[in-house]
């Protein structure tokens, strides 16, 4: 393991089972003072492996919920798919995690809960939120106010424009999941070239009040695929990861000799997450 690894002190197998779950909660706001609705972003994904992407679309999240809405941000979390996801190019959970952590490493409010992650069984993306309400709202009872009194935070997901394609195809997404996902959370969604919203907006029209478009400033097509294709092929991936990721595959050997075949989750076709 790098020296890089070593230094944030990588979360041991030990710890990586569920009857040893902690929230980490070292991050998130725990008191606000602007007098807008707390919000937490969280997004869900394989980071497989993660990239400067993932990082900036909290940015772009944080910048869009100040200036457009009623929403603070006060936290935001990576959520890695477990295993069972069976994803090609997906690599074993303990590397994903090690890799979000030193990803998010320098932020100051993004984080990583590896709880999904390590979860025996494929966590739909509406029961992982259920999962942050709890801990957030129930567990720590939510965030404080100016006024010292405890407020509910709301929690919403943070997602690329090819996700909410997917919810306006028909039976990829089960009518319940999307009900609670869009209707009870909401989804902050950002754009990215080749995508056309219009056609999906207009299928999910009746959550559109929860449904945030934020588009690309600086555009960025960064993708764990591509990074994964370039190292395949020995190629440079400077630049596109942070520098302790590229540590972190090259002292594990990770994507080198990985083949992108796979049939995706498998089981019942009811959450059309990438």
């Amino acid at each position: 393991m790098t020296d890089v690894a070593q230094s944030i002190d990588l979360l041991p197998a030990s710890e990586l089972r569920p009857e040893n779950y902690k929230f980490p909660a070292g991050k998130l706001q725990r008191c606000s003072q602007s007098g807008k609705i707390p919000l937490v972003l969280i997004a869900c994904g394989s980071y497989s492996p993660p990239t400067f992407l993932h990082l900036r679309m909290f940015s772009m999240a944080s910048d869009f919920a100040r200036m457009n809405t009623d929403f603070e941000v006060v936290g935001g979390y990576l959520s890695p798919v477990s295993d069972a996801y069976q994803k090609a190019g997906l690599v074993e959970g303990i590397h994903r995690i090690h890799m979000c952590q030193l990803a998010v490493q320098t932020s100051k409010w993004i984080n990583i809960d590896h709880w999904e992650a390590i979860q025996p069984e494929y966590m739909p993306t509406a029961k992982v939120l259920d999962h942050f309400e709890h801990e957030i709202n129930s567990v720590l009872g939510g965030i404080e106010d100016a006024n010292g009194k405890r407020t509910r935070a709301q929690i919403a997901l943070l997602a690329g424009a090819d996700l909410i394609e997917t919810m306006s195809s028909p039976d990829l997404w089960a009518e319940a999941d999307l009900q609670h996902i869009l209707g009870d959370f909401g989804v902050f969604v950002v754009e990215r070239a080749g995508t056309d919203l219009r056609d999906a907006l207009t299928s999910l029209k009746k959550w559109e009040h929860n449904i945030h478009r934020i588009p690309q400033v600086v555009p960025n097509e960064i993708s764990s695929t591509k990074i994964r294709t370039l190292l395949k092929q020995r190629m440079s991936v400077d630049y596109l990861i942070p520098r302790g990721i590229i540590e972190y595959i090259e002292g594990n050997g990770l994507f080198m000799d990985e083949e992108e075949a796979g049939s995706g989750k498998g089981g019942e076709k009811v959450d059309g997450r990438k």
